[in-house]
């Protein structure tokens, strides 16, 4: 499933809680609603409702940790590859093809993570880009420098190229990331059921009514953040490309 139908769920399940809570309270023998059920009441779903506020902060709090992180490492790798490409040229003209299949491996990249149509992640293969730049970093260690200058710039080369090997699986591998089925399955349910005890405690008018659907949505919405920044390569919030089609453009420039 999408965010976006995760997150409406998250909110069917909410604010239908709060709507059955209301129709439960017609239903219901009067002594159990007296004052003294509904203080108890109210003080476990307090509980859930602490626990549920501190956990949806702290999962929002990593969600976007992680998406901070993954974006500072794209912005580096393009740093890093625009530095390889100089330091290539100025060792010399015979860096043309190093140089030219480093080009071919960043579009290549780009196009397996940010693809043109809605490409599922396990279609993308980081096996093809991955050889790649194995091969690029064999030649670099390959070129056989003749003065000393050259000998400075291909040990640069050596160490940018190994630094790319190293990062080489970073984005692949956070492409599956995800928030566990059964996490989220836990979460609403608590959700589910505070809404659910809001809706039988709360008299029943307009006011009500639109304030807990506010509330419904406000939660369905960070559940939404919290899936989006966890596909940081997906859906409407995700990593810019942008740092390495600027990368691209000046490629072997």
């Amino acid at each position: 499933m999408s965010s976006v139908q995760l997150a409406l769920a998250v909110f069917a399940c909410t604010f239908g809680g709060a709507l059955c809570g209301m129709l439960l309270r017609k239903v219901l023998p009067e002594h159990h609603l007296s004052s003294e059920s509904r203080d108890s009441v109210k003080v476990a779903i307090g509980l859930v409702a602490t626990i549920t506020a501190l956990v949806l902060g702290l999962v929002t709090a990593s969600a976007k940790s992680s998406f901070d992180q993954l974006d500072a490492a794209v912005k580096h790798f393009a740093g890093d590859i625009l530095a390889l490409d100089r330091t290539l040229a100025r060792y010399g003209p015979e860096t043309a093809q190093i140089r030219a299949e480093l080009k071919r491996g960043l579009a290549q990249r780009i196009e397996q993570i940010w693809p043109d149509g809605r490409a599922a992640a396990r279609e993308r293969d980081p096996a093809p880009s991955a050889a790649g730049m194995e091969a690029i970093a064999s030649k670099i260690r390959a070129l056989a420098p003749r003065t000393d200058d050259q000998r400075a710039f291909k040990d640069r080369a050596v160490s940018l190229g190994e630094s790319m090997l190293e990062a080489r699986w970073l984005v692949f591998a956070s492409i599956a990331n995800s928030v566990p089925a059964v996490f989220l399955a836990t979460l609403v349910v608590w959700l589910a059921v505070t809404f659910t005890s809001y809706g039988l405690l709360a008299p029943r008018n307009a006011t009500v009514v639109i304030a807990l659907l506010v509330c419904a949505l406000s939660v369905s919405a960070a559940v939404f953040l919290i899936l989006e920044m966890e596909a940081a390569f997906d859906g409407v919030i995700r990593v810019s490309p942008e740092p390495l089609r600027f990368a691209l453009e000046r490629l072997g420039k």
